[in-house]
């Protein structure tokens, strides 16, 4: 298996305006070695029924990333997508393979 260099942006939060709105800025990472998944017809349907939410891939998250994978966007291939719901990281040593952690991802514009 192959992984692809995808790209994650996450947004911080860097204090408030003058409306007590949080004010954000953007970090962009490259991140190599990303396996890309089509869901199955079960895992797409119980998304939908359980978050609302149309799950287009399943990301494989290389073992020892650090980056923050909850609600951020990822381009994958030149589209942008978001990710939902918690990642699911499995401990190290008990995966076999380079990837131990899932995210999924919905089509965003």
């Amino acid at each position: 298996m192959k992984g692809e260099t995808v790209t994650l942006i996450t947004k911080k939060i860097v204090g408030k305006n003058d409306f007590d709105e949080p004010l954000t800025t953007c970090d962009v990472a490259s991140v190599d070695d990303v396996l890309i998944g089509q869901p199955t017809s079960e895992q797409a349907i119980e998304d939908m029924n359980l978050y609302g939410k149309r799950l287009a891939y399943v990301l494989g998250i290389p073992k020892g990333d650090t980056h923050n994978w909850k609600d951020c966007e990822v381009i994958i291939r030149g589209q942008r997508f978001r990710s939902y719901g918690f990642p699911l990281t499995q401990t190290e040593a008990n995966v076999p393979g380079r990837w131990n952690t899932q995210v999924k991802v919905e089509a965003y514009e």
